[in-house]
């Protein structure tokens, strides 16, 4: 079972590194950049989570994080180069992928650590946001998470599906499946439907 889990984090990893590589692709950076851009945003949540848990940084340890991030890179520049140009909505595919996967598993880390619903609700919204957000900030961009459709609310969503599901008992293989469909569902639906939360009255 620990397995099946290094996986979903492997997979995850890879989808965020995907997304760093895409905006390093739009912002024109060289190669360190990129990998660069790609690494921080794959493990940056996941990092500030660990750090705020106290428990070891889950990739100091274990350096096929950083071969999934490389593997991730390297087939991403391949296409782009083939492809010329990627569709945007690549990226926001892409990392609505990504931040359903750490979601969930930044939610059940802390809940494995003996954390209450609630933080460990709260650590799924950091592992999932916080490497897009440092990837947008190193960028020059507002960060998704602060602006446009349903970003960080998609992932408390999925962390309640989640605690609530083992709560009710729920195979943890199913619950993690409905929280991740969960937030992908909600975070597509906010993007095609243009779902916003303003607290202000915009003239535009």
């Amino acid at each position: 079972m620990t397995e099946l889990y290094h996986w979903f984090d492997l997979i995850g990893i890879a989808v965020f590194a995907i997304t760093g590589t895409l905006v390093a692709h739009e912002k024109k950076l060289d190669g360190f950049g990129v990998v660069v851009l790609a690494t921080v945003t794959a493990i940056g949540g996941g990092t500030v989570r660990d750090v705020i848990l106290d428990v070891p940084v889950f990739w100091l340890r274990d350096v096929s994080y950083f071969y999934a991030i490389l593997a991730a890179v390297f087939l991403t520049t391949i296409l782009i180069n083939k492809q010329k140009s990627i569709p945007h909505y690549f990226l926001q595919v892409a990392d609505a992928f990504g931040l359903a996967f750490f979601a969930v598993m930044g939610t059940q880390k802390a809940l494995l650590a003996g954390m209450p619903d609630m933080t460990a609700i709260i650590m799924g919204v950091i592992t999932g946001c916080f490497g897009g957000m440092i990837r947008d900030v190193l960028a020059r961009e507002i960060p998704m998470l602060l602006k446009g459709e349903l970003y960080a609310i998609t992932c408390i969503a999925g962390g309640i599906v989640y605690s609530i599901s083992i709560y009710c008992l729920v195979i943890t293989e199913l619950a993690m499946v409905l929280a991740m469909l969960t937030t992908l569902l909600l975070r597509f639906a906010s993007i095609k439907w243009k779902i916003t939360l303003h607290f202000f009255k915009y003239h535009d």
